[in-house]
């Protein structure tokens, strides 16, 4: 894998994750932290130069992202990860420091390497890395390719560049994109309500977050092997099974679904991709998961394509929903040092949260010895006991649906119905609030040039003055075209936050005012 000299196109996933960076409404929640102790007697040297050769192999981890004529495009970095030894261990809240220090996607670099010494023989290798050049998929290839450089082995070169796998995911987008609209039309349905015990509102912003970390037995397994799913299904179905039993009489979460093909199974990067999956629960749970099961093959023909592109109309945020669920199954084992007894913590958390509940599982190979599973919840909304007995009702649900997979969702132990509290303020947080009027007065030029801007962009004849960007079927692309093309046209650099506050020719306009 290499970038090119000039400037390589960025995947959607990146695209997206810039755009939201740029409007302040992404910071630590895309920090992925990844920590690897290692017992025994190490070479220090030979395991930081390791991480140099894995970053060589992987230089998506030393690129940057810039935006040029209306696109963001990816370039090789001028400063490399920093790759660091300390002798002495963390003080307390040191790895938490780290993981809060800011990434900056245009100056790079978007990962860096910590090695601590914890004791005569005990050692502590923190990584962390910016969710655009980074996934779940990564933090194993990663480690693998940083054990083999350890044990002496030579990193091949990966044979596609960062260019050509972007180019070839946007042609595969583009020749689906219309089927997908198609397809989407129907179900998806922006900014719904969510019954949860405690709530006081639901976000789609990007917060501190704290979690609550619990294991999902072996149960998950056995439903799989009985009803002939996934576990994956049977993670999902209890969930929306979960959320229906709160009082929820349709269900949205949103899922983290990998992009990878065959030709970046061994690539380092953001192959990933936020998609919905609704149900309106009934039936018994043998029925109402078959169904989950369903609906989530329909969606992977589609799980390349960003739901903002598809549809336009959805605003840039950090997440889709209230609700979102990642699962991923880990190879066997933990990665193998020479002479060295390592574990990993594969979900060390970043402290953020991306909306209001995330549930993060992380599964074993065969998945009879159960899963790691961590809640990451927004305090300011949700507190902690109530995120507690959320996961523990979830373990409850999963025995119950062990016992009586076969049995009506009402007759499972479902959690206490709520009644929603009239006066609790349940409305939905998307982005930074503004208190501003729209633009009055405009010069009537000006007007006219913003206008013929945005309709050269979205592809359309006319554009009313308060017509909202998205409802037109702009999304983050649309954003950067249109930035450009006053950059380029007005000598002026308009602020992202124009389209959260105010996403109309008239909110552009009047900020164009504000800077002349």
């Amino acid at each position: 894998m290499s970038l090119t000299a000039g400037w390589d196109r960025a995947t959607f996933a990146q695209h997206g994750m810039w755009i939201t960076e740029r409007m302040g409404a992404g910071g630590r929640v895309y920090a992925m932290p990844l920590t690897l102790r290692l017992d025994g007697p190490l070479d220090t040297g030979a395991m930081l130069a390791a991480c140099a050769a894995a970053v060589e192999r992987h230089p998506v981890l030393a690129a940057v992202l810039a935006e040029r004529d209306g696109e963001v495009r990816l370039l090789p970095g001028k400063v490399p990860p920093p790759i660091r030894f300390e002798e002495t261990p963390p003080e307390p809240g040191r790895l938490e420091e780290e993981v809060a220090r800011p990434f900056d996607l245009e100056s790079g670099p978007p990962a860096r390497f910590t090695l601590f010494r914890l004791g005569a023989e005990r050692h502590l290798l923190q990584i962390v890395a910016h969710h655009a050049v980074f996934d779940g998929v990564s933090k194993d290839l990663l480690l693998r390719d940083i054990a083999a450089a350890y044990g002496g082995s030579t990193l091949a070169p990966l044979t596609l560049s960062c260019d050509e796998i972007a180019r070839a995911e946007q042609g595969r987008v583009a020749a689906a994109l219309e089927e997908a609209a198609e397809f989407w039309r129907p179900r998806w349905q922006d900014g719904q309500d969510l019954l949860l015990p405690g709530l006081t509102r639901t976000s789609l912003r990007a917060a501190p977050g704290d979690t609550v970390e619990f294991r999902l037995g072996g149960e998950v397994a056995a439903i799989a092997a009985d009803l002939g799913l996934t576990r994956f299904e049977v993670v999902l179905a209890a969930l929306h099974t979960l959320l229906y039993g709160y009082g929820n009489a349709r269900v949205t979460v949103a899922v983290d679904l990998s992009t990878r093909t065959e030709e970046t199974r061994e690539h380092v990067g953001a192959f990933v991709n936020e998609l919905p999956v609704a149900s309106s629960p009934a039936g018994t749970f043998a029925e109402f998961a078959l169904s989950i099961r369903e609906e989530l093959r329909a969606i992977y023909r589609y799980r390349e394509i960003p739901l903002a592109r598809a549809l336009g109309g959805i605003s840039p945020r950090s997440a889709l929903t209230p609700v979102s669920v990642s699962y991923r199954r880990r190879p066997a084992g933990d990665p193998s040092f020479a002479g060295l007894d390592a574990s990993v913590d594969w979900t060390a958390s970043n402290g953020a949260v991306r909306n209001t509940l995330h549930l993060q599982v992380v599964d074993g190979a065969d998945g009879t010895a159960g899963a790691e599973a961590r809640l990451r919840f927004n305090p300011e909304i949700l507190d902690r006991a109530a995120c507690e007995g959320v996961a523990e009702q979830l373990r409850v649900l999963l025995a119950g649906i062990a016992a009586r997979p076969g049995a009506p969702l009402d007759e499972l132990p479902l959690p206490p119905r709520i009644v929603p509290d009239d006066q609790a303020d349940h409305g939905l947080v998307t982005g930074p609030v503004s208190g501003g009027e729209g633009a009055r007065g405009e010069d009537v030029e000006l007007l006219g040039q913003v206008t013929a801007i945005w309709c050269e962009v979205l592809g359309v004849d006319t554009v009313q003055p308060d017509d909202d960007l998205f409802d037109l079927g702009g999304h983050s692309l649309t954003i950067t075209q249109i930035i450009a093309r006053v950059r380029d046209g007005m000598g002026v650099e308009l602020s992202f936050e124009v389209f959260i506050d105010s996403p109309t020719v008239e909110g552009v306009v009047e900020e164009i005012a504000r800077a002349r």
